[in-house]
């Protein structure tokens, strides 16, 4: 089974477990997206900052690897034209179940966050994309990806894990104790047995990967984003958010115009 594969049944059966990522908004919420007044969270606690998003009227929103019934459908509700992308068909199904429940327009797809092929270049106004690029091996093609179907001037909204969260022994931190065991990059595969993780995350667990920050900040650079906004935030109940944030969030524009080159190159 492919790792895909293996994570897509994971959120598939989180879905049936209810977990709070997967528990879609409700109608009251939406009514009041509808009224304009509505938050979203690309991290365990801290609202997205209102600044941060264009005028959602007409606007074309991707919510990337984003399934669950949360971002999607509020978007929608606040005016936007929305579609979700997530590997998670049970994820998805959340979205739409919503969507027909309060009247709302969003087109759902089934697909990996590192190939939006299905969508033309400058496509989109605004990419949301929360907390999920911890399920994917490698996170600088989900930039490239989300880069080339922006339109100039859009932006991508990123929640991410920092790194620090993957270094630590599973074992002693059940037991209050913050002990370094692992390097970053991170891969749950490399990094433990498979009796350990089937000890410390279940034995359907996703597989989860701890990407360096040169790869989620200095990837979208590199990607031709320029940073404009970031803030970080914690985990209630996580012994490490007891020390230290250890979520990021991003806030990348993809410029109008290239750099302009001066005389000396």
């Amino acid at each position: 089974m492919s790792i895909r594969e293996r994570n897509r049944e994971a959120w598939d059966r989180r879905v049936d477990a209810g977990n709070e990522w997967t528990i879609p908004v409700t109608a009251e919420q939406t009514a009041a997206a509808r009224r304009g007044e509505w938050t979203l969270l690309l991290t365990p606690t801290r609202p997205i900052p209102a600044d941060w998003f264009p005028p959602l009227a007409g606007a074309d929103v991707l919510c990337l690897a984003s399934g669950g019934g949360q971002q999607g459908p509020i978007l929608a509700a606040a005016g936007a034209t929305v579609t979700v992308l997530d590997n998670s068909p049970r994820q998805l199904d959340q979205d739409r179940a919503v969507a027909a429940r309060d009247g709302l327009a969003i087109e759902t797809y089934e697909g990996d966050m590192r190939d939006l092929g299905r969508f033309g270049e400058a496509t989109f106004d605004l990419i949301v994309h929360p907390v999920s690029n911890c399920f994917v091996p490698e996170v600088r093609p989900v930039w490239r990806e989300a880069h080339r179907v922006l339109r100039p001037g859009g932006a991508l909204l990123a929640g991410f894990c920092n790194p620090v969260t993957y270094l630590f022994d599973p074992a002693l931190e059940a037991d209050g104790i913050l002990q370094v065991r692992f390097s970053i990059p991170y891969a749950d595969l490399d990094a433990l047995t498979d009796e350990e993780r089937r000890q410390h995350f279940g034995e359907d667990a996703a597989v989860e990967f701890g990407h360096t920050l040169e790869d989620q900040i200095g990837g979208q650079i590199d990607a031709g984003f320029a940073m404009v906004g970031f803030y970080e935030d914690r985990s209630p109940g996580e012994l490490l958010g007891e020390y230290t944030a250890h979520f990021v969030a991003t806030r990348a524009v993809k410029p109008d115009c290239l750099p302009s080159i001066g005389p000396n190159g």
